[in-house]
């Protein structure tokens, strides 16, 4: 008897034939309900996708550069070997007395006071107010530790609140008040003045190198 051929694909066969089959009856079923079958990708107009789909339109905007702020330049008086000296400082435009002298009260830069600078106004003292009347006299309210020193370095600080003040365009002479209250001060010669002081009163003090008229900002 001549042995029968084995099928040795038919277990690997049948199967694919079978899947096979119902893929051809599933498109047959979806071609008889109708449904479009497209032969490649078209493009869909907007009205036809999902709602949602197409999110709103984001804009990007790129902030342009910041105007530089205009700044002015003044000068500010300290103390360098018991005489003034003018160094200069950068204050918003248009400068301002209250600036002015709110950068004095900072006192000297770190650098500055490792060449020595220094100022006699006392630590912690600060400006209540400025006002200037007709004249060109500012009226200068200074807290009550602008008092906490005596002697020469009293004079000095006197003095560079004067000189500071009469940089600005308009300030010739100063008035003097703590904490509200007008006090006579001392001139350079040590004598008390109840009315306004200016820089011709404490022009012995002037550093030789600096100018007898204080600069205006520039």
């Amino acid at each position: 008897m001549t042995p029968r051929p084995v099928a040795l694909l038919s277990p690997l066969v049948s199967p694919l034939i079978s899947w096979l089959a119902t893929l051809a009856l599933a498109g047959a079923a979806l071609t008889g309900c109708g449904v479009p079958m497209d032969a490649g990708p078209h493009r869909l107009a907007a009205g036809d996708l999902p709602l949602g789909l197409l999110g709103p339109a984001t804009t990007t905007t790129q902030a342009g550069p910041r105007s530089p702020r205009a700044v002015a330049v003044v000068q500010v008086y300290l103390v360098a070997h018991d005489r003034l000296v003018a160094r200069s400082r950068l204050i918003p435009s248009p400068a301002t007395a209250g600036d002015a002298l709110g950068s004095l009260l900072v006192g000297p830069t770190l650098p500055e006071a490792a060449a020595g600078i220094r100022s006699a106004i006392p630590g912690g003292t600060t400006l209540l107010s400025v006002h200037e009347a007709r004249g060109g006299r500012a009226t200068i309210d200074l807290s009550s530790e602008f008092a906490q020193t005596g002697g020469p370095d009293q004079i000095l600080a006197i003095a560079q609140v004067v000189y500071t003040a009469t940089t600005l365009p308009g300030v010739s002479t100063v008035s003097f008040e703590l904490a509200d209250q007008p006090v006579e001060v001392p001139t350079a010669n040590g004598a008390l003045v109840s009315g306004p002081v200016g820089p011709a009163d404490f022009s012995a003090l002037l550093s030789p190198n600096e100018p007898a008229v204080p600069p205006g900002p520039s």
